[in-house]
């Protein structure tokens, strides 16, 4: 069974989900040697590392409202959640925010060759208005100390963060507990033995 198959078994997405996901594969794959969307190295791996890492994301967030994806980058996890969304969680409204015109270029690609609908800021998250989201999420863009300012400023009250994170997430966390207040649950990741999926909500200042 090849990556791809082994994913998509495990997702169980519809006939339509994996015709998107397969667009956004290749789409991905030709694009990255103009723009660095994922390291290269990654590529063989596409699948499990960033598509299956980023698809568990949506199983911990909301059913409808505002998702807003910040450090979006090459699509990870927004978009992925945003694609398998479009069948689970169709009242969902995602916005992705990335502040390289290049991939903002890319993820509008992405999105006209899937029939996906989402909103692209172009723009660096600090200068958004506040969103009043019901989830914020991010992988691998920034410290949990940074990450939860954002959280803080963009989250409805009754919104969650969503942060991938790697094996220092203890640490993390411990040092992000200095300056914040906040509920949190661990859950074990899907694609690293050392990581984790936070959710994080009630957020304040210490």
């Amino acid at each position: 069974m090849t990556a791809r198959e082994e994913v998509l078994s495990r997702l169980n997405v519809s006939r339509e989900t994996v015709a998107r996901l397969d667009t956004y594969a290749a789409l991905l794959t030709k694009w990255n040697k103009a723009i660095n969307l994922v390291a290269p190295a990654t590529l063989p791996d596409l699948w499990s590392r960033h598509f299956l890492d980023s698809a568990q994301v949506l199983n911990h967030g909301p059913k409808t409202g505002l998702w807003l994806d910040i450090g979006t980058g090459g699509g990870f996890p927004g978009l992925i959640c945003a694609i398998l969304a479009a069948d689970t969680a169709p009242d969902l409204t995602f916005a992705f925010v990335e502040s390289d015109q290049r991939k903002c270029t890319f993820l509008s690609t992405v999105l006209r060759e899937t029939g996906i609908k989402a909103i692209i800021h172009t723009a660096r998250v600090e200068t958004l208005d506040s969103c009043a989201a019901q989830a914020l999420s991010a992988r691998a863009l920034a410290p949990l100390t940074t990450l939860l300012e954002h959280a803080e400023r963009h989250l409805a009250p009754t919104g969650r963060a969503l942060f991938l994170k790697g094996a220092q997430h203890e640490a993390e966390l411990a040092k992000a507990l200095e300056k914040w207040a906040f509920d949190v649950q661990k859950h074990p990741s899907e694609t690293d033995p050392a990581g984790a999926l936070l959710t994080i909500g009630n957020i304040t200042r210490v």
